[in-house]
Order: C-alpha cells, then structure tokens, then sequence
C-alpha cells in the first residue's frame, strides 16, 4: 500500500486541468492551470516558479499533489513561457513586478478557484524569494521552499562560482545593452529573460540576502519583517546555488518566520543528483518518492 500512496498515479486522467488566465494590477494576462482533485479538496496550493522557468515544468508534481486531495496552481510570471504578451525587449517585468503583482494576483485566483479551505505556497528558488513582496499575504496558511536561497555568488565554491561570475556580471549586461533581454535559455538558464529581470537577478546576487540589498532604494514597502507563517526550506548539498550558506542568508531576510530548514545529499535518497531543480523531476520522484510525500506531509500537517 505504501507503494502505491507515494508512486506517481496511474489514472491521472482523473485530475481536472483547466486553463486560466490571470489579470495582475499591471493589467498584464498571465497564463495559469489549475489542478483539481477528484474529491474533496484538502486544501489550495499555489507553486511560485523559479526565475525563468515555465508552469509545465512542474506539471507532474502538481498532478501528485492534486491526486492526494490538494487544489493546485501553476502559472508564468509575466514575461516567461505564455505570460509574454509583447516582443521580449518591449517586456518592462521584473523581478519585483513578479512578486509585487504576478504572485498576489496568483494568490487571489486560487482563493477563488478553491473557496473555504486553506492557502498554502510551494516555492522554488525565485518563488519563495519573493513572497514578502506580497501585500495579500495574510491568506497564506504555510510555505514550502525549495532550493530557495540568496543565491549570493560570494558563498558559492568553484568552479560553479566562475560560471556565476561569468553569467551575472558579463552575459546579462552585454546581452541586455545589445539584444535588449537576456537569452538564459542560451545557456541552459531558463527561459530569456525581459530585461529588468535579468538585471535584479544580477544586482541581488551579488549582495548580501538578494532583495535586502534593495531595501531603501528600488524597494520601500515589503513585508519580510511581517510574514510569521510556518515555513519548511528544503535544500540539497549538490545544489551550487542554494547551498546551506545562501540558505541561511535567504530565511535572515525573514525575520518572523518560524523557518525550518531541512538540508539533504541526494545519497540521503539513493541518487546521484539533485542539485537546484530536480526535485521536481518526475524521474527524481520515481526514484525517491520520499522527496514529493515531504510536500504532502508538510501540507497535511498545516491544513
């Protein structure tokens, strides 16, 4: 039976999928599915994407979740995947636009999709950063991080500091003054980039707890020193990003969480990687299935 519960679902054609889109207070669409469970919706979760990455990357695991009774969101920020409404150098997003209205109109859709239960978030890197940017916070029941981080350059090893260095401080400028965005996907960093994206992704990085080093300047009202919910940060040691020190960074700019923080090795899991994104690999959960039953534990615990 334990099989069973934690292995991906057979009959997936069970779970409801519908297409959404969301009107932000920027009065830009973005694109969103929704998740439905066959039954009785335990609770409602949105999972907030990482810089660049697409909703259908975490298509298998919101169809897990959804399959053990929770209503799931995915979505594009503004500016990724279906999101991008206008050619990518006219696309004036950024990081904090993402946080200020992309995840609080998200925020506001799943209450509406999912009435009378509780809200919870799972974010990954990007989409945990930013949640103390959101002014409808108060509704958010829970979060689950992972790989979240400051993803500050200075704590990471070489030789994946190089690359860093060589990304932040050469690739994203020189690709913003010519092309007027950033080509990420070039190399093999997500989707491209709009622009004011790409350069707070640079700015931050390179300070200490990325948005703190914005406070005071592109950035006067936040609420990071405001959010008490319980919090769980999922990381891994062969994640170059996220490692435990830029871990410890990120949860300091959270003031009031009550943050937990679970740090793994994949051989913890019997793999050989899983590093800053496959956690949310189908492959991964086939192989560990204990990784994505953390999320439904997590979330059973707080409903």
């Amino acid at each position: 039976m334990e099989e069973a519960k934690n292995s991906l679902p057979t009959d997936r054609h069970v779970i409801k999928t519908d297409a959404l889109s969301i009107m932000t207070e920027r009065n830009q669409p973005l694109a969103a599915t929704v998740y439905r469970p066959q039954h009785t919706t335990k609770a409602a979760v949105m999972i907030a994407p990482a810089t660049g990455i697409k909703r259908q990357f975490y298509h298998h695991f919101a169809t897990y979740l959804a399959t053990c009774g929770f209503g799931v969101l995915t979505f594009d920020n503004e500016g990724i995947g279906e999101s991008l409404s206008t050619e990518l150098p006219k696309c004036d997003a950024s990081l904090i636009s993402w946080g200020r209205h992309d995840l609080p109109a998200v925020l506001d859709a799943l209450q509406d999709e999912f009435a009378n239960t509780t809200y919870h978030i799972i974010g990954h890197s990007a989409g945990g950063q930013l949640i103390g940017l959101m002014p409808n916070y108060q509704t958010v029941q829970s979060v689950f991080n992972v790989a979240c981080s400051s993803g500050q350059i200075k704590n990471m090893d070489m030789p994946y500091k190089l690359k860093a260095m060589g990304f932040m401080d050469a690739f994203i400028p020189l690709s913003n003054l010519v092309l007027g965005y950033t080509p990420a996907d070039k190399i093999g960093m997500g989707e491209p980039l709009p622009r004011g994206v790409a350069r707070q992704w640079r700015e931050w990085c390179n300070g200490a707890g990325y948005i703190k080093t914005a406070f005071g300047h592109s950035i006067h009202t936040h609420f990071y020193d405001e959010l008490s919910m319980p919090a769980l940060w999922l990381g891994f040691s062969d994640d170059d990003i996220a490692n435990s020190d830029n871990i410890d960074d990120m949860i300091r700019v959270f003031t009031k969480m009550p943050a937990k923080k679970r740090f793994y090795t994949p051989k913890d899991f019997g793999l050989s990687h899983i590093g800053h994104m496959r956690y949310f690999s189908r492959r991964t959960h086939e192989k560990a299935p204990a990784l994505w039953q953390m999320a439904v534990d997590w979330l059973e615990q707080q409903c």
